[in-house]
């Protein structure tokens, strides 16, 4: 076996902009791992997620691919896992980050949430099994654990328990000291929606946020886009009764208990990241391990006048505070001590860990989009393309430095869905709309054949729901997908 490769620590937290995160330049939130892991290491101004949900995001970051390739375009319902294939696994025919590694001598752990198919037995090369019995988090407190096959209820914080848990294995890896491993930590928080951030947090940084004014988030309006998304979920996903999560979605803007409950969930996890930086170096791993820090995905927290998701609002956004991201890597073969405003997205995670595993080359020339920024690494950007591509459902997006643009699917009559252009030189918040304007059309045509030829090169016509495809267990826009291709339109599992 060779001994030469890195360990490999891979934290993602649930719905988080880089926003909230200190180091990148937040005031009131209180990060000092984090900001420490920032200062020592790499962080990228620019990272953006391909899917502003948590199950298609957390598939393109294990398997590399767009939503359009893996299948899984929203958030796999909990409701339907009894529909589910026994051990369905949602991305089990890709070759993914730990079967990869695990191929190649790793031991591999998983460590909180998965959110990528059945929970109940180990998947995807994975030979360390601990997570929630459930996707989404209801609570922090009480919730079903399994532990490489026992199942028992956790009194206590879940993200407590999955770092403890972290701190566990990394601890027992000292009887192994030389087979390298991958601890995969995604965290459950912290998470954003009721109840889980309902009325104040009981967590042991409460107080600090108590009485905090919370100026580093704008107070706006309700945007009209997203009542109608809300409106459009209820008449289709719950007809008609109120679903607690669609309902709050227009009741936790510009809730302050609720803003404070949420940053104090991150300052939760920014303990648990120091536990774990703590137990790598008091296990003499520090030297040979790469610490990733990420979230799956970014988060309004009333920014624009939505919170959530990119599909909070009908049709789908791109802005950036949905789909920024935070990314920070220290460790072996890192240039420390630097930032980076390249554009990455979370899907290049795959291709520059292997890489870095020396094991990239014989999956490169597949159908992959992840980019390889290991140069991004060292300092070295001369040879990198600063553009990411975004994709939710109904809105396929282009981001550059200058400029943002939402193309929109054009194949329903009942539903006509606009276009948006925001030049981010002289408008970087995107609130005016140039899309149609006769002095930006060239620039618009030139996103707009971006967009489609990075889908027609990378999409699996299965899962193209532009062209006719469906998703795998559940979409979250049965009425646009129904209208475009038929009532006996499914998806698939």
């Amino acid at each position: 076996m060779t001994t030469d490769f890195p360990n490999i620590v891979l934290i993602m937290t649930d719905n988080q902009p880089a926003d909230a995160v200190g180091c990148y330049g937040n005031n009131e939130i209180y990060t000092p791992n984090l900001d420490a892991l920032a200062a020592d290491g790499v962080r990228f101004n620019n990272a953006y997620c391909p899917n502003a949900m948590c199950s298609p995001s957390r598939a393109s970051v294990w398997s590399g691919r767009m939503p359009c390739q893996h299948g899984v375009h929203t958030w796999l319902n909990d409701k339907l896992m009894d529909q589910w294939p026994e051990d369905w696994n949602a991305i089990a025919e890709f070759d993914t980050l730990p079967e990869i590694l695990n191929r190649n001598g790793y031991a591999t752990a998983m460590i909180g949430k998965y959110h990528l198919g059945k929970l109940d037995k180990p998947q995807n090369g994975i030979d360390h099994w601990i997570t929630m019995s459930r996707g989404h988090t209801l609570d922090f407190y009480g919730n079903e654990m399994t532990v490489n096959g026992d199942t028992f209820i956790h009194d206590g914080h879940s993200v407590d328990f999955f770092s403890e848990k972290a701190v566990d294995y990394i601890d027992g890896r000292t009887n192994s000291p030389d087979q390298p491993f991958l601890l995969m930590l995604p965290y459950n928080g912290p998470y954003g929606h009721w109840p889980a951030i309902l009325g104040p947090a009981k967590n042991q940084f409460w107080d600090r946020y108590a009485d905090m004014p919370m100026t580093s988030i704008p107070r706006e309006g309700l945007n009209e886009r997203a009542i109608d998304a809300f409106q459009l979920a209820m008449e289709w996903l719950h007809q008609g009764k109120e679903g607690p999560n669609f309902y709050s979605l227009l009741q936790l803007p510009n809730n302050l208990t609720s803003l404070r409950n949420y940053y104090s969930q991150v300052s939760v996890i920014d303990h648990g990241v120091g536990q774990v930086m703590n137990a790598l170096k008091e296990n003499g791993f520090d030297d040979n391990t790469i610490v990733i820090y990420t979230a799956d995905h970014g988060f309004s927290l009333g920014h624009h006048g939505f919170w959530g998701h990119g599909q909070a609002t009908w049709p789908s956004n791109a802005y950036r505070i949905a789909y920024n991201i935070p990314l920070l890597m220290w460790g072996a073969g890192i240039s420390g001590k630097q930032s980076s405003s390249s554009f990455v997205s979370s899907t290049d995670i795959y291709a520059t860990l292997l890489d870095r595993l020396g094991l990239w080359e014989d999956l490169e020339k597949q159908n992959i989009p992840s980019r390889n920024f290991t140069g991004l690494l060292i300092g070295d950007d001369d040879n990198w393309t600063d553009e990411v591509f975004i994709e939710q459902e109904e809105t396929r997006a282009i981001r550059t430095p200058a400029w943002s643009y939402f193309k929109r699917f054009g194949g329903s009559e009942t539903y006509p869905l606009k276009n948006e252009l925001y030049d981010l030189i002289n408008d970087p918040d995107e609130r005016a709309d140039l899309s149609g304007q006769k002095e930006h059309q060239d620039k618009e045509r030139e996103l707009s054949d971006k967009i489609d030829i990075f889908f027609n090169t990378y999409a699996n016509p299965k899962f193209d729901l532009w062209n006719g495809g469906s998703v795998k267990s559940n979409t979250s826009r049965p009425w646009l997908w129904k209208d475009a291709w038929g009532e006996n339109w499914q998806p698939v599992t």
